[in-house]
Parts: C-alpha cells; structure tokens; sequence
C-alpha cells in the first residue's frame, strides 16, 4: 500500500510538471479551423466587408463544414502546398479562384442582391509554414436606396463565420457555425435589441462551444463524473469548475487577463490528462482534487474567453452577453453528464464491476486522447505522421459508418464470446473493459463527425453489449 501511494504522488509530480512546462513550450497550429471574423460596416451608399479569412483553404476547395482540423479535410495536401506560397503567388492564386469562391458568400439588400466586388487585399508573407497565416480580404458593395436591412451568407464548407458590425455603438452580432445567413442587419445597427435577447443569443453561443465544438471540454466534464458516481464528490469538482472559469471568463473578456491562446490551449489538454490518470489511481475524492480542478477550471475559463473575443461583445448589453454565455456552457457541460448518467450510471452504476469495466477504461481512454492534444498542440509531433489515427479519431477523419461496423463486430465477438464461456468471471471482466474502451472511443470518432444518429446508435451497442456480458455473472450491488 505504501509502495502505491508513492508511485501515485510522483506519478501527481511528473503530470504537474508536465503542466508547468507547457507554459514555456508551446507553438501555434497551423491546421486548426479557426472561424473567418466578418467585419461588416453599413454606410450611407455602399456596405463594406473585411475578411479575415486563411485564404488557402477556400483555394484548395476545402470542405470545412464539420471539420476541426484542416488535415481532416479532402484536398489538404492542396492546402499545405498553397501555405508555402509567397504572397504574390498567393494573391495571384486567389483572384483566379474567386469567381468560383465568391458564389459561396453574398450579400442582398431586402430582395435585391449586392454585387461583391475585391478593393483591397493584404497577405503577409510567408513565413513559418507551421503557423496559419490569416489575410484581410476588403469587400464593397453599393446599397439601394431605401432602408431595407442586409443580410449575409455564408457556404457552411468555408467553415464557423463570425460576424461584427462595425461604425456604430450597438452593431449586429453572430455566429455562423455551419453556413447559412445573418438575421436581417439593420442599417441603423442593432440598438433594438433588448438586453433580455442579447442575454437569450449568448446562451445558444455558449452551448455550442461544448456541444458540438468543445470536445475537449466535454471529456473534461466527463473525467470529473467518472471518478465516483457519488454525489458529494461530483458536486465539489463541478462547484470548484464553475467558480474557477467564471472568474477566468469574466477577466478574460474584459481584458484584464489576456494569456495566448497557444499557452492555454495545451495546458487545457494537459489537465484532461491528469483527470483521467487521477480518476484511475484513486479510489474517490481526495482532498486535492477539487483545488486542482479548480486551477484547471481557470485555464478553462481562459478559454472559453478567447471564444468570446471573437465575437466582439461591445459595450452594449455586455453583462447580459457574459452571463448568457456561462449559462450556455453551463448547459452544455448539465447536459454531458445528464447524457452519461441516464445512459450507463442509471443503469450500471450500482454494479460492483462499474468501476472496473466503465469508469476505468474510458478515463483511460479519455487521458490517451487528451496526450495526444497535448503533443499535437505543442507541436511537439506530426499529426499526420504516426499519430494520425488519433488526429482522424478527434477530427471527424474515420468514416462514421465504418466506426459503427467496428464497434458493433467487435462487441459483438467479446459479448459472444463471454456468453459461450459463462462462469469466467475473469472473461467478462476483460471483455467489458474492452468493450467499453473500444466503444467509448467509437462514440468520440462519430460525434466528432457529427453524425449524431450514428453517435447514438454506438451508445446503444455499448449499452446491449454490457447488459448481455453481465449476464450470469456476479450481480451484488454497491456504489463506487
């Protein structure tokens, strides 16, 4: 017992390290699909657009609808290629392709559309080829007479679109996940809206930074309910989460404390890591945990400011926008474990064998993951090397259908097997550890697709699976 309470504190050691070390060790990513920020300002003849936009992707012809990292789109050897051009070449390139790349975007006055036309474009020139490299594309077009309001579109394969109206004390807000158009943008602003709206449209930005963008927050949330099915101990590390990014949230976006994103990316891997390792070596709450979840909790909040920069919240209705924005990433994060308790606590929680067959596989499976972000978000390997089934697993690269075939095959021979050998206790134990790793992993690749159907179907085989392989074996009840 001695023995093991030392490898578990330096064990605790080496991660915190670890952690610390990231603060110095960090480079930026080159391939993640970061959102095209729309500056649109109306004036009293013509609407002018400013793009900031990674033009080598809609040169490439890169479908980004759904995807997080640009290695898991078709054409990404296009994309890299382009990214070593200078910006001349680059220019050049992208003028060719705007005929074909302007089809994806417009704008209309009322039913009237607006002729879109290039009168400025800055690229800067190459350099690192690791690190994205975003242009200023200037759009203008003139406006009919009246007072009919704009608005814009956008192709869901150019990816998130964030747009800001410029010039005036109140301005239009949104935030295009996956294509489509704005609202109607009055030519007088948005200074209708109340703040009880701006309120209600942050809580749906909020909510989406976990479901469906926040992976990474959502096997944190995940590691903390993993460790005990108890309530006292999931209360204290959500309480400690809250308060910590709340905090962090609220500085962040009010610039009080602005930490590069490139820092606080790689950290938020790392504390994933830690959660799951701890959720494995102990056996409960210890009393360092919810101080340690609350200091993550602060990297957390960083991040999810760093969001809301984005967006450019103005002065206007900034509180209501701050806190409709918590509540939204409060829900997301209510909702995950709502989802997992309803789905595996409710009905295997109280089986002697949860801990062993559920909890401790996928918060295996959940550090593993968040490793690899570590590495990946340090530049520390190549996502397209060796390590390039993780990238496909938490980028949506598998196909959604042939992970649903795997999962099923593969539970389905473990599930068989255990029901043809039945008094092995010790088969059924391996085979729900396997079973629920596999699966575990299975669910994260199909909801990193955003094939949600799918995504629930490989929770329901995950499901069937456990219950058969229980059968016959030991039953005796008793929370973990």
């Amino acid at each position: 017992m001695l023995l093991f309470q030392v490898k578990t504190l330096m064990l605790r050691v080496a991660l915190l390290a670890l952690v610390s070390t990231l603060f110095v060790v960090t480079t930026a990513r080159a391939h993640e699909v970061q959102p095209t920020i729309a500056d649109l300002t109306l004036n009293a003849g013509d609407v002018e657009v400013v793009l900031d936009w990674v033009l080598e992707a809609p040169i490439a012809g890169l479908d980004l609808d759904g995807v997080e990292d640009t290695n898991a789109a078709v054409g990404a050897e296009d994309y890299d290629a382009l990214r070593a051009l200078d910006a001349a070449s680059l220019e050049t390139a992208f003028r060719e392709a705007w005929p074909s790349i302007a089809q994806g975007l417009s704008l209309r006055a009322g039913d009237e559309a607006l002729a879109l036309e290039i009168i400025g474009l800055t690229i800067p020139e190459v350099g690192n080829v690791e690190l994205a490299r975003n242009a200023q594309v200037t759009l203008s077009a003139p406006l009919p007479e009246g007072d009919s309001a704009v608005v814009m579109t956008w192709a869901s394969e150019y990816g998130p679109l964030v747009v800001r109206q410029q010039g005036i004390e109140n301005g239009y807000t949104a935030y295009l996940i996956a294509g489509g158009e704005t609202d109607p943008i009055p030519r007088i602003g948005a200074d209708d809206q109340t703040g009880g709206q701006a309120f209600v449209d942050y809580i749906n930005v909020g909510f989406d930074h976990i479901i469906p963008l926040g992976l990474d927050h959502i096997l944190f949330v995940l590691g903390l309910f993993f460790l005990s099915l108890k309530m006292r101990p999931l209360l204290w590390q959500i309480s400690a989460f809250t308060l910590a990014h709340t905090v962090t949230l609220a500085l962040g976006s009010t610039g009080i404390i602005r930490i590069s994103p490139e820092i606080v990316e790689p950290l938020i891997a790392a504390s994933i890591v830690y959660v799951g390792i701890e959720n494995v070596l102990s056996r409960g709450l210890t009393p360092w945990r919810p101080f340690v979840v609350f200091g993550f909790g602060l990297l957390h909040g960083l991040g999810f400011a760093s969001v809301l920069s984005d967006f450019g919240l103005g002065r206007a209705h900034f509180v209501p926008k701050l806190i409709g924005f918590n509540v939204g990433v409060e829900i997301g994060q209510l909702a995950v474990i709502a989802t997992t308790f309803v789905a595996l606590g409710i009905l295997f929680g109280r089986h002697a064998w949860w801990r062993l067959r559920i909890a401790t596989p996928v918060s295996i499976a959940i550090a593993l993951i968040a490793t690899f972000w570590v590495f990946e978000r340090t530049g520390l390997l190549d996502p397209e090397g060796t390590f390039a089934p993780f990238a496909a697993l938490t980028e949506g690269g598998f196909p959604p259908i042939w992970i649903l075939i795997f999962v099923a095959a593969l539970t389905g021979a473990l599930t068989v097997a255990v029901l043809a050998a039945s008094g092995l206790d010790g088969l059924r134990d391996a085979a729900g550890i396997v079973t629920s790793f596999v699966a575990f992993l299975g669910v994260v690749a199909t909801f990193a697709s955003g094939a949600w159907v799918l995504t629930a179907v490989v929770m329901a085989i995950w499901i069937l699976a456990l219950r058969l392989q229980s059968l016959g074996g030991p039953d005796a009840k008793a929370v973990t």
